[in-house]
């Protein structure tokens, strides 16, 4: 059975411009990402950049680690991993539109979001899903998006740009 543990909806407040993100709702600890000021931004990723140095994310006011990888070819590269209270979390594209959402290894849901701050959630029938781990996995999808090609089409892709 799913045990899903929420009194809230959490709202999604990005400011792609302002390089903010703020996760927060009715019992739903308050996430915020922040890009840099000053840093170059790139308009494919919502909160502008993947690069780790120049984002700093908190949950409830407490440092959390971000840690987006490059995003290349592989839909592997385009994984987020991010550590608060004690507990490991990564989001990674499963398919075109979606990524899936684990919580120290193990799967808690699938996310989706285009880009714009809205977050679906289809949360494993078996997982155990807590008000942080919603809030710092919409946090997640919200800045960097869900979903990637497959390495196959994103190399045909690269190529056919190549070739005249």
């Amino acid at each position: 059975m799913n045990d899903v543990d929420l009194p809230g909806t959490p709202v999604v407040e990005l400011d792609t411009n302002g390089g903010t993100l703020d996760v927060s709702g009715p019992g739903i600890p308050h996430v915020r990402l922040v890009r840099a000021a000053g840093a170059r931004v790139d308009p494919h990723i919502p909160i502008g950049t993947r690069d780790p140095a120049l984002l700093t994310l908190t949950v409830d006011g407490v440092a959390a680690r971000i840690l987006p990888a490059k995003g290349r070819i592989s839909r592997r590269s385009y994984r987020v991993d991010a550590a608060a209270g004690g507990t490991a979390y990564r989001l990674v594209p499963a398919s075109y539109a979606d990524s899936r959402f684990l919580k120290d290894g193990r799967r808690l849901g699938r996310l989706d979001s285009t880009g714009d701050g809205t977050v679906g959630a289809e949360w494993h029938g078996d997982a155990t899903v807590r008000p942080q781990d919603v809030a710092v996995g919409t946090a997640l999808a919200a800045a960097f998006g869900t979903g990637a090609a497959p390495w196959w089409e994103t190399t045909l892709d690269v190529i056919a740009d190549l070739v005249p």
